[in-house]
């Protein structure tokens, strides 16, 4: 038996599923697409819904200001300055930190989770 004629609504021993639940259609009721008025709504609700629009996302921020900077050589740290004005060298990332409350230094957030 092809699809087609499964489905077909001249063939009385098989019954069409509602469109939206694919419930089957109460049988004597000419050509009708949803078995209640609930699924009928339904329909017409996803045929006029507004179109999903992506998520609004916020703003990437730079990491840079608050990465934590150690030179190669002389081992000072800055905060969001990649270059060693002393040694004239670019320096490493250490990692996303701050300022230190006690000493006033650097310091990045991996650093003081390793002690």
């Amino acid at each position: 038996m092809s699809p087609k004629a499964a489905t077909s609504s001249h063939n009385g021993t098989v019954t069409v599923g509602c469109r939206v639940c694919e419930a089957p259609l109460p049988p004597g009721r000419g050509s009708r697409l949803y078995c209640s008025e609930a699924c009928r709504q339904a329909a017409w609700r996803r045929r006029h819904a507004a179109p999903l629009q992506p998520p609004k996302l916020a703003p990437k921020q730079p990491r840079r200001p608050v990465s934590v900077y150690i030179c190669p050589d002389c081992e000072a740290r800055y905060l969001g300055e990649q270059y060693c004005a002393a040694c004239h060298v670019f320096c490493r990332a250490a990692g996303v930190g701050g300022y230190c409350p006690c000493c006033g230094d650097p310091v990045a957030y991996d650093e003081l989770s390793q002690q």
